[in-house]
């Protein structure tokens, strides 16, 4: 992080005994780093403190005399290429939520226009208040970047979710932020979830598809650069903030439809929605009521979405998933070649910590020139990110 400026807003919580460490690594990363204090933070830990780390003086006082005529938080806007808010208390994300400016810190952000990064730190309960949660989606709706709290014991006696992230993770998650953009510039295309197919008004053919690893997919592209568009069936989770267009789907042909819409202009593809292979032919207009001892469904297969792709891509990329229960890489060998894909994510869903309804996966990336990349259990997010590095490759091939 060579000559980035950063700015660290401390506010009045516990945690902020951690962020001096944060302001260390900070520094010995390269960063020039200035600290603004609210009145409340200096309660917990000195100005002097953060002064000495930083070789830079903590501001504090919005009304404060300043050696040179220079307004504060504008000067401060000015500086920073990033503004990390650490701790970030409920009292603060309310305000910011609301630009509400009644102090340096508050009124520096109303002037600042580029990456603000926060770390929520309090007590569990003021965390999940539906107020707080509110606060932190308008936040997030702004493009506002949310570092999730750990789970542990808490100051207050607690235990829960409210924690600090660990100084190492915080740097961690700045540094991800001032990354080359790999994607820059790409339109990229991510299916995620599983496809509804009705049996009647009430009822439906589905899968255990969570959505998580397509979310994921698209939010690191959308971290590396890229104008991301998500289709997506039915998920457990809210989708990544960013998107350039979110479309919600239920069925295969409905998945099918929108996707033929995007493809022609997307620079690459990738398949991981989990998509029915059959449907019910005739889906009952009312519930089906419970008369007999045997239900028989006349299913007819859907269109194999990904294949037609293949037939029809020109210079895209395009890359698919195999969710395999035996004969892992065989099945997606022969699935990456009869589907012309440029890649293929093969998993298997009956290990443990791999497949859908879990937030951790174990897969192997397998090219068409036949090598192959195994990656042991690691969460989704993690994967996600090599899934997207090895994209920018196959695009700059």
């Amino acid at each position: 992080m060579a000559d980035k400026n950063i700015l660290i807003g401390v506010t009045g919580g516990i945690a902020a005994y951690k962020v001096v460490e944060v302001a260390s690594r900070l520094k010995k990363s390269g960063a020039n780093v200035k600290v603004i204090m609210t009145k409340h933070a200096t309660e917990f830990i000195t100005p002097k403190t953060f002064q000495e780390i930083t070789n830079n003086a903590v501001s504090v006082d919005l009304f404060a005399d300043a050696a040179n005529f220079n307004v504060a938080h504008i000067s401060l806007a000015d500086f920073a290429d990033l503004i990390l808010i650490a701790p970030a208390t409920a009292n603060f994300l309310a305000k910011m939520a609301h630009g509400i400016a009644d102090d340096l810190l508050t009124t520096t952000i109303l002037a600042f226009d580029k990456k603000i990064l926060l770390a929520p730190s309090m007590n569990t309960k003021m965390f999940e208040n539906p107020a707080t949660q509110a606060n932190l989606n308008i936040l997030k709706a702004r493009g506002v970047q949310i570092l999730e709290p750990a789970s542990g014991n808490l100051a207050c006696g607690t235990v829960g979710k409210g924690r600090l992230p660990e100084p190492a993770e915080i740097c961690e998650e700045i540094e991800k932020i001032f990354a080359p953009k790999v994607l820059s510039g790409k339109k990229i295309l991510v299916t995620a979830g599983g496809t509804v197919e009705a049996i009647d008004p009430v009822r439906y053919i589905g899968n255990r598809s969570s959505g998580r690893m397509g979310y994921e997919i698209a939010k690191s592209a959308v971290k590396n650069g890229a104008e991301v568009t998500l289709i997506s069936g039915k998920a457990e989770i809210e989708p990544p903030n960013g998107l350039k267009h979110f479309v919600k789907v239920e069925s295969a042909l409905e998945m099918r439809n929108e996707v033929l819409k995007e493809f022609e202009t997307a620079d690459a593809v990738i398949m991981s929605a989990a998509v029915a292979d059959y449907r019910v032919k005739t889906p009952a207009a009312q519930k089906i009521k419970k008369s007999s001892d045997n239900l028989t469904l006349e299913l007819v297969k859907n269109p194999d979405i990904l294949r037609e792709l293949g037939t029809l891509k020109k210079n895209q990329v395009l890359v698919g998933f195999a969710a395999e229960t035996q004969n892992v890489l065989d099945y997606a060998n022969k699935k990456l070649v009869e589907k012309n894909l440029n890649f293929i994510v093969a998993n298997d869903v009956t290990l443990e910590g791999a497949g859908f309804g879990v937030s951790t996966n174990i897969a192997s990336i397998i090219w068409r020139d036949g090598s192959v990349e195994n990656f042991s259990k690691m969460s989704k997010a993690e994967l996600a990110e090599k899934i997207v590095q090895r994209l920018s490759k196959a695009l700059n091939q």
